[in-house]
């Protein structure tokens, strides 16, 4: 009997435990889980219960920190579509809501039933914008990876803004002709064509993603980025009486009239455009974040310089001389296979040449086999590839022409006629200076040598010896030789009969 009590009192004690225990336990785990909750999350949110079975619930973080846990991912897919609807569809048609950037769900199988607390995370998220759209990634690279990505509306928002940026450096002709894989019609006289147009960078487009802030929405805003990137400072300039778009550029950082006109579409429509006074232009150059190529062919009209042929006359006294035949200088045409980046000139290869009138040489007789010290009277181009880039007053003056070689920005100057070197010197203005003086009332001046010319005062020089290199030193923005004719102490414009300008 006594054993038959210690055994219905075990079974007692056992039964008393296993349903007693259980009990005990789910009475503690809610405080301890709500502690949990509420300490680790943003929104408040308490642990209802553990259940025996796992089922799937949502981890939203908010740059790292817990926001909440979301209860239906259906709920939070039609809230973004109902955020799309109320704050973005006029400004981003065509588009889609999702998570901001730093905000992300991570779905995890718990035994636990949370709080529901769907609502107020959908608030917490409006009332701080944490949103991204649906978007156009544009990304710039090169042969090192990817340097560069912008955010647009759309694919053809880029494309035309970057159709505009290329109309800069090519004619829209041009570039719709190419872009259809045709040719551009041949050269039938002088001038330029292009006839290859490319991008130095790869760029790629993909659907992103993005803050709404960074989403570039006008092709005014796309377009500006191409022209300058990141660059946000801009050097400006007021235009001054009889100031040119051609002035304007050499006295701001060596620009041409073009690339003036380019930076100031705005206002400038043609490089012959007059300006008002007290106008303000933009003179910072295109910094872009990548570089268009364009391949042009120019045929240019270019002299065949006359040779002087002296022929010995025992009849003449030592030191005189006279001529017997003028010099007329010939002409060919020569085609030039150009590369241009962003606007500048940067190389030029000699495709071919046809001769279309031979030179006449003069023929001086002289009294000695000594090289005569008198010119001729007539002047060459004092560089190869002459290209005015600042006119005779293209600025207030500014009484020269200033002249850069088109293809060798530091190539050599020449003699633009016969006679001795007169002046060799510098001065803060024109730098490194050279006059010759030709002894029948004309004198040249070439000004801004790259350094002093090697010849000493006294030298005779005949037409076209080197005299020096073109420079900029003295006040100059860009390479190129300040040239003026004086007769008889008065100053001459090169261009007025004297070059074939």
């Amino acid at each position: 009997m006594k054993r038959i009590l210690i055994l219905l009192f075990c079974m007692a004690a056992a039964i008393g435990v296993a349903v007693g225990l259980p009990a005990l336990l789910k009475q503690k785990q809610p405080s301890y889980f709500d502690t949990e909750s509420e300490s680790t999350s943003l929104l408040s949110q308490r642990t209802l219960r553990v259940d025996s079975q796992p089922h799937e619930v949502y981890r939203l973080y908010s740059n790292g920190e817990l926001v909440g846990v979301l209860q239906d991912r259906k709920k939070l897919d039609e809230f973004l579509k109902s955020v799309y609807h109320e704050f973005y569809a006029e400004s981003f048609p065509d588009s889609e809501v999702y998570l901001g950037k730093d905000v992300y769900l991570i779905p995890e199988q718990s035994y636990m039933t949370y709080e529901n607390i769907d609502e107020d995370i959908f608030t917490y998220l409006k009332d701080n914008r944490l949103f991204t759209l649906k978007c156009t990634g544009v990304e710039f690279s090169d042969e090192n990876g990817v340097y560069a990505e912008i955010y647009v509306a759309d694919e053809e928002l880029f494309n035309n803004a970057m159709n505009t940026y290329m109309t800069f450096f090519i004619t829209s002709e041009d570039l719709a002709t190419l872009n259809r894989g045709e040719t551009t019609p041949q050269l039938k006289t002088y001038g330029s064509r292009s006839v290859g147009i490319t991008v130095q960078q790869t760029i790629e487009m993909k659907e992103v993603f993005a803050s709404p802030e960074e989403i570039r929405q006008s092709e005014e805003s796309v377009l500006d980025y191409l022209k300058y990137g990141d660059n946000t400072e801009r050097e400006y300039y007021t235009v001054k009486k009889y100031d040119t778009v051609a002035g304007v550029g050499s006295k701001n950082h060596d620009l041409s009239a073009t690339q003036v006109m380019n930076i100031n579409r705005d206002q400038i429509s043609s490089t012959d455009q007059i300006l008002s006074e007290g106008m303000e232009l933009c003179v910072t150059y295109f910094t872009s974040p990548i570089d268009i190529v364009v391949t042009k062919e120019s045929m240019k009209k270019e002299p065949i310089i006359a040779q002087t042929v002296y022929q010995t006359d025992d009849s003449m006294r030592e030191g005189l001389f006279e001529q017997i035949q003028v010099g007329v200088d010939g002409s060919k045409n020569s085609l030039y296979t150009e590369r241009w980046i962003n606007g500048v000139l940067v190389s030029g290869t000699l495709t071919s040449s046809v001769d279309t009138m031979q030179p006449i040489n003069e023929i001086i007789a002289v009294g000695t086999m000594q090289l005569p010290d008198t010119g001729t009277g007539t002047f060459q181009w004092p560089v190869d590839n002459p290209h005015i880039s600042c006119q005779w007053g293209c600025y207030a003056g500014h009484r020269a022409i200033d002249i850069q070689n088109a293809y060798d920005r530091y190539g050599n100057i020449y003699a633009a006629d016969r006679g001795t070197i007169e002046v060799n010197s510098y001065n803060g203005i024109n730098g490194n200076y050279v006059i010759i003086n030709h002894n029948n009332g004309y004198e040249t001046y070439y000004g801004h040598m790259n350094v002093p010319s090697p010849l000493e005062v006294g030298t005779i020089v005949d037409k076209g010896d080197i005299i020096g290199q073109i420079g900029m030193t003295g006040l100059a923005t860009g390479p190129h030789t300040h040239f003026f004719i004086m007769y008889e102490g008065e100053r001459r414009n090169p261009c007025d009969g004297f070059l074939p300008c």
